[in-house]
């Protein structure tokens, strides 16, 4: 069932082998159009203006209007070419852009150095994962959606040039400028994956430009601060640090930027930089290497060029050595002056001017600059920050998770009802993200405290221990291990099974000289809810391990180790746009629940929706009551009434089927001897279960143990527990622990319906519980939790809530002002199962949204969940059969069916192989086989009172969960 391709359903549609034409920017050609158009631009302008069009400033949409006028300065007066823009936000810097285009006599090119997307330098943009991430993904074609992606983003903002990809290979692990920015260690690998980015940023009209030539990734010092020392021989640099250019080259890269860098072998003056230097950036680059494309310098106001010459004179010493963008000029009037003198003593021709010059225009001309446009500004941020990036970055993120160590196949952590799981945060960053998914698998307990010896006492009654490492996600940020934390990693490995979780880059894991003792090792790479939300999946086999790893930990781990795991048949986590659905339709969800609260139809609203085993929607409205005010949290628990009967009642009736004691034509005297008298002696368990076995809808059984009054009658009741008075019913009211005999009686002394026919009645599931129980020995609520909800990680679906949580986890379901007269939070609302001490088969089961979700999942699979069969899929096939609908009876064995007529459950959107229940406290739970889709629907409609069911009557339900078929794409 979940066969999910590498590649994003609609989003991502990648089918173009590398064998395939590679890019839609070839490098200039001289095509009559683009040749005329050049000519034209470039035979009218003056010396200074061809001068000018070398120059790519630095602009910045974050400051003041004093800044803006400097940049409109060197625009009109200095006729600057380009301009790279730095920190800002994509409204303003849209503004400027076309405020700078304007002023502009020939179109600026526009450049930004956005190598993990706009984020980089940009507020309120989207932000991917650093290329040491990228590095450990195996599949390319997803870098190259990635580069697709930044490529359309970059075009929507009038951007040109996108400074990326990097293609250093960071051998040393020390470089301080490098790192995460680099691919990894491999050369093949990084240059495969600069290739797949190169090649999806081109294909959307931007040009990619590979950096630092000739190679960036074994120093270890900032060329920002200093000039780098790149000590080795010509053979070493061919092999390893010129191989990625070599590559890109031959297959359509548009632009490379040269670093400022001292490689004596490639110079032989002492301390010069690569960027200023003809041998290297003439000889090697363009001659040797035979790249004709565009050259642009580093950034020539850092300290490993402008420590060698002053402004100006580092400019035209750069454009001199075969440059022909120069990058971040400090100061452009000089330079131009400086260009002016080189013209006058011949040092600079006329020909070396019109080859860069004439490049450049080509290059613009190839994007579309000779037909400019202005940057529209509506729905930009919108159109920057679309749902597929997300459906992107869960893939990305996905693919990259790296298991290096799986000592006795821990992970993923298989049979949770063995399993006491807890959580040690190491780390000075946000982890909540990871704790919470971590929960929506099983029960994790956070142990805290700074206090190693005390801590590893609480540690003692845990079976396995999850440590997250997590430190801020920055690309240049210190993530090392402080000695503390190695020690308490150590401590508590040799005590307890750890998963060691990193979610920083790899060379975080230097510093831990012994792997031995820890059972698995997992790296996530970011501190952020994508990789925080794929280790936790992984961990419980949501999702499978796959990256390798880029770069090598010391002899403890190397480039490209990675083990790989295999999913669980757990649900996952996804974006809507991972399996084909539209996330802007399911947004009319949140308008749907606004209405609903807005017309206090209910309090708060739980909604979850998952399709092909990944949850791509959950979200929670509104507050537990009118008056408190307090928001509705995905964790929160709620009385799904009626959906008890398929939670706990029907699977365990199902589990008795599948081990042959039950039938469909199983009769009540059969499973209840003590019916074999009663008229209902020969009612088949499938007539029961489809509600045809001529039963009653309904018996008020509380009203015969209230006193003329309408009050509880002291001859049943207590306001204070004792033996003879054990069955609580409410906070401060205990019934007489004999009543639930009564109840069976009452059903089995009640009269039959006239005639066969389809009369929703709750008396089933009450006699289908007092049945298991008789037959197993145990209670409902046990055998609930230990044949499912154990084994689902299900731990917040329960009866009785306030045995386990506290009342401020449970909402409220109602002021009852008939029978136990008080707010019911966590007692259940169903005042018969309220008389049998809260366990009704037929009601009483609390849970939130996630819990529901996966007993239905566990429907959808046909009795698998976690790698445990609960039944057959034979039995659930007949059990998911509506053997009646012939006669009018939708019902399936248990579940409720799709309407047959106009009025019903669902949407009437739904397949007819679906089936779920509904609740009277405003509960839906319905799954669709054919379009592998769980929808659940939780709230309190029924506060402060039950009477008005106008949640019902305006189809809120149903509503949404049209919306949520609308939202399929085909």
């Amino acid at each position: 069932m979940r066969q999910f391709s590498t590649l994003l359903l609609l989003v991502v549609s990648i089918h173009i082998s590398y064998s395939q034409t590679r890019t839609n920017i070839s490098l200039p050609n001289t095509s009559d159009l683009q040749k005329k158009w050049v000519d034209s631009i470039y035979n009218t302008m003056s010396f200074e203006e061809k001068v000018g069009q070398l120059f790519m400033v630095a602009a910045y949409s974050n400051k003041n209007e004093s800044h803006y006028k400097d940049i409109d300065d060197l625009i009109e007066n200095y006729k600057v070419g380009g301009l790279i823009f730095f920190q800002g936000g994509p409204i303003r810097q849209a503004q400027l852009t076309n405020r700078y285009q304007q002023k502009s006599k020939v179109p600026l090119f526009i450049g930004i150095d956005a190598e993990w997307g706009l984020s980089m330098r940009l507020d309120s943009t989207y932000r991917y994962p650093w290329n040491m991430t990228l590095g450990a993904i195996q599949d390319y074609n997803l870098i190259r959606e990635m580069g697709k992606q930044m490529g359309r983003q970059s075009k929507r903002m009038g951007i040109h040039f996108n400074f990326a990809p990097v293609v250093d290979i960071n051998t040393n692990p020390k470089n301080p400028i490098i790192g995460n920015r680099s691919f990894g260690e491999d050369k093949v690998n990084v240059t495969n994956a600069a290739e797949a980015l190169m090649l999806g940023l081109q294909s959307e009209g931007v040009f990619a430009t590979a950096k630092h030539f000739p190679g960036h990734g074994d120093t270890e010092t900032d060329s920002h601060q200093t000039l780098p020392l790149v000590n080795f021989d010509r053979e070493r640099l061919d092999n390893i640090e010129l191989y990625p250019y070599k590559e890109l080259i031959k297959n359509g890269l548009a632009s490379i930027m040269v670093a400022h860098l001292n490689v004596p072998s490639l110079e032989p003056r002492e301390g010069y930089p690569t960027s200023i230097s003809y041998d290297v950036v003439t000889k090697l680059l363009k001659k040797e290497l035979k790249f004709n494309g565009l050259i642009f310098t580093d950034a020539l106001n850092m300290k490993g060029a402008s420590n060698f010459k002053e402004p100006g004179a580092i400019d035209l010493e750069a454009f001199l050595a075969g440059n022909d963008v120069l990058l971040f000029a400090e100061n452009v009037p000089v330079a131009i002056e400086k260009f002016k003198q080189a013209q006058a003593d011949g040092s600079l021709t006329e020909a070396r001017l019109a080859e860069s010059v004439k490049k450049i225009l080509a290059y613009k001309y190839k994007a579309g600059l000779n037909k400019y446009k202005p940057i529209e500004l509506e729905n930009l941020y919108n159109d920057l920050n679309a749902p597929e990036n997300d459906a992107l970055n869960y893939l990305l993120y996905e693919n990259a998770l790296t298991l290096l160590k799986n000592k006795d196949k821990i992970i993923p952590v298989k049979q949770l009802e063995k399993e006491r799981v807890a959580y040690v945060k190491l780390g000075d960053a946000e982890a909540s993200d990871f704790f919470e998914k971590l929960n929506d698998y099983t029960e994790v307990t956070e142990i805290k405290g700074t206090n190693l010896d005390s801590v590893l006492v609480d540690l003692k009654n845990y079976t396995k221990v999850i440590i997250g490492f997590h430190k801020a996600d920055g690309a240049w940020k210190n993530h090392n291990l402080s000695f503390k934390e190695q020690m308490w990693i150590s401590k508590i490995a040799k005590q307890n099974k750890v998963i060691l979780t990193f979610f920083t880059k790899p060379y975080s894991l230097l510093k831990i000289s012994n792997f031995e003792n820890i059972e698995a090792v997992l790296l996530a790479y970011q501190n952020n809810y994508f990789g925080q939300t794929v280790a936790a999946e992984a961990i419980f086999g949501g999702i499978g391990c796959k990256g390798k790893i880029p770069v090598s930990i010391n002899d403890s781990f190397y480039t490209n180790d990675g083990l790989t795991t295999t999913e669980m048949n757990r649900l996952s986590f996804a974006s809507p746009e991972n399996v084909g659905m539209n996330s802007k339709t399911l947004q009319k969800i949140d308008s749907i629940a606004a209405y609903a609260i807005a017309h206090e139809m209910t309090p708060g609203i739980q909604v979850l929706i998952a399709r092909k085993g990944k949850v791509i929607f959950q979200k929670s409205y509104g507050y537990h009551t009118y008056e408190d005010l307090v928001p509705v949290k995905n964790t929160d628990l709620y009385d799904v009434a009626s959906l008890t009967k398929i939670l706990a009642t029907l699977p365990n009736v199902m589990v008795q089927f599948d081990k042959g004691k039950l039938k469909l034509d199983t009769k009540l005297s059969t499973m209840l001897p003590s019916f074999k008298n009663s008229n209902k002696a020969n009612v088949k368990l499938v007539d029961m279960l489809t509600h045809q076995a001529r039963f009653q809808a309904w018996i008020p059984f509380y009203k015969a143990t209230l006193d003329s009054l309408g009050q509880p009658s002291d001859k049943y009741y207590r306001k204070t527990y004792s033996k003879e008075f054990s069955i609580q019913v409410s906070e401060n009211l205990f019934l007489r622990k004999d009543y639930q005999d009564s109840i069976v009686k009452i059903i089995a002394d009640s009269e039959l319906l006239p005639r066969v026919q389809y009369k929703y009645s709750d008396f089933s599931f009450i006699l289908m519980k007092e049945y298991l129980e008789r037959t197993t020995g145990k209670k409902l609520d046990k055998l609930a939790k230990d044949n499912f909800y154990s084994i689902l990680g299900a731990y917040r679906m329960t009866y009785n809530p306030l045995h386990k949580f506290d009342v401020s986890e449970i909402v409220p379901t109602e002021k009852d002002n008939y029978y136990r007269y008080t707010t019911l939070q966590g007692y259940v609302h169903d005042m018969g199962a309220a008389m049998q001490g809260g366990i009704g088969g037929h009601a009483g089961i609390f849970a939130n949204s996630m819990d529901v979700a996966k007993m239905m999942q566990m429907y959808l699979q046909k009795g698998k969940y976690g790698g445990h069969q609960f039944f057959t899929e034979a039995t659930f096939n007949k059990f998911n059969t509506c053997y009646y609908c012939k006669d009018e009876n939708r019902r399936g064995v248990g579940f409720d069916k799709p309407q047959l007529g106009r009025s019903g459950p669902t949407c009437g959107c739904v397949s007819m192989t679906s089936f779920g229940h509904t609740g009277f406290t405003g509960t839906m739970a319905w799954a669709d086989p054919e379009q592998e889709i769980v929808y659940v629907f939780l709230s309190n409609r029924t506060y402060p009172e039950a009477k008005v069911n106008t949640l019902s009557r305006e189809n809120i339900r149903e509503n949404i969960q049209e919306v949520i078929y609308q939202s399929i794409e085909q």
